[in-house]
Parts: structure tokens; sequence; C-alpha cells
């Protein structure tokens, strides 16, 4: 069973992709995470503030990617990004969550 995850491609007032990833990120999942990413051309930045959860298959994408894609994370998120070594070879920026709804 996929586990849920929503993807919402974008784009920013400079005309930079964006992706806005809500929900879990994992091996059930991680494949459409990367033709959402494959499917951007250039700087894609991929808003993580309402993933709850990534396993490795959602770091391997990422780090799969890492010249061209910049994170915004959570600080619950963030040293998971950091640990890994992805904070090494992308750009992450911490950021605060959205409010709940």
């Amino acid at each position: 069973m996929t586990t849920p995850l929503a993807l919402t491609p974008g784009r920013r007032p400079d005309g930079a992709a964006t992706l806005t990833a809500v929900g879990e990120i994992d091996m059930s999942n991680a494949d459409t995470l990367a033709d959402a990413l494959d499917a951007a051309p250039g700087l894609v930045v991929v808003d993580l503030t309402g993933v709850d959860y990534l396993d490795s298959a959602g770091l391997s994408v990422f780090f799969a990617r890492a010249e061209r894609i910049e994170l915004l994370a959570t600080p619950l998120l963030a040293p998971v990004l950091t640990i890994s070594g992805l904070a090494d070879v992308a750009t992450v920026h911490e950021t605060e969550p959205p409010p709940a709804s």
C-alpha cells in the first residue's frame, strides 16, 4: 500500500520551480517523488514543511538530485537532512511548519 503523499508543483515569482510535499515520503512513494522532481526543469525548491516522515528511500531521491534542489525543512526534519549528509551537498533552509488547519 502506498503511503499518502501529496505533491503540488508550482513556480515562485522569480520563475524557479517549486514542489510542495505533504504527508510521508518512504519507499512506497519515492518513485512518484523522483518523477515529480524530474518533470521540473532546472532548480527546484522543495517545500518539506508538510512532511511528517522521511526515510532512506526519500533521502536517496534527494541525494541523486542534490545539485538542482533547495529544500525547505522544519526544525524537526532539518537534523535528519544534516545527519544524513544531504545538507552538505544540497541547500537546506530551516523554516517553521505551516499552521495546523
